[in-house]
């Protein structure tokens, strides 16, 4: 790696010439073009996958009254589902998966031009959800899954048996898990006979693909600036509840769940 760009990441940087930073800039620039290259190539493996059928049926609640998963296609060939967690009897969803959630809006309206149909499933009762949905302020479909097996069957709510036993499987791994539920995201294609297929889901760290607010602060000189706290997403809140507060004086550590850094 050149030096000034090494400098750079111990945040305390050389200080060059143009000429001089022209150069690491484009050393740097190569480096992201192979990674956006890789990128492509793996996207296009990821669209051959094969695909499994769904013939399981599940009934989602909706403020449009019950629905089957074919039905949430509203019309479209594609659905993209995330796994949203928010377990029966929790107060509001988790502070992560809100962080994920809040990115959802704008991306919404340019997803259903390229045929995709986006929504967020939790296994909390409606009325909870848009409860929360509410004070949010979002405006994306959320649907309950309530009473359904759709979240363990899709890798993301774990039995308490599994629980008990210590490790669960998740990311297709099986692994310790501190949470009964767990943060996801599925993708679903509905033919023209209405048939539903899962061609594919992502967990863990995958997830961080909806997180577009990760994407802006790695362009900057501290990037998530995370090294130092307990776990790696301790600063984020619900929207509604960060504080404005001088740089020198740091946001305090609230509970909720870890999601995404598995």
């Amino acid at each position: 790696m050149n030096a000034a760009i090494a400098q750079a990441n111990t945040l305390a940087p050389a200080v060059v010439s143009p000429d001089q930073w022209i150069a690491a800039r484009k050393a740097l620039l190569a480096r992201e073009k192979e990674l956006t290259y890789l990128q492509d190539q793996i996207a296009r493996e990821r669209r051959a996958l094969p695909w499994i059928k769904v013939d399981k049926e599940y009934i989602f609640n909706t403020l449009d009254g019950p629905r089957t998963l074919a039905e949430l296609f509203d019309g479209r060939s594609q659905l993209l589902v995330q796994h949203f967690m928010f377990a029966p009897g929790w107060e509001q969803g988790c502070k992560s998966c809100s962080y994920m959630a809040d990115h959802n809006d704008g991306a919404n309206i340019h997803l259903a031009q390229r045929d995709v149909t986006f929504l967020a499933v939790s296994r909390a009762p409606l009325a909870d959800i848009e409860r929360f949905r509410q004070r949010m302020g979002w405006q994306f479909k959320w649907v309950s899954s309530h009473g359904t097996d759709f979240n363990h069957d899709y890798g993301v709510n774990f039995t308490q048996d599994e629980m008990t036993s210590g490790k669960v499987d998740y990311n297709y791994v099986r692994q310790p898990f501190p949470h009964e539920e767990a943060p996801g995201i599925s993708v679903f294609y509905r033919d023209e006979a209405g048939d539903v297929f899962h061609t594919y889901s992502r967990y863990g760290r995958g997830v961080e693909v909806m997180m577009h607010t990760y994407n802006l602060l790695e362009l900057t000189p501290k990037g998530r600036d995370e090294d130092g706290l307990d776990y790696p997403m301790e600063w984020v809140r619900h929207h509604d509840r960060y504080e404005v507060q001088s740089p020198a004086k740091p946001v305090p550590p609230a509970a909720g769940c870890d999601c995404g850094q598995s």
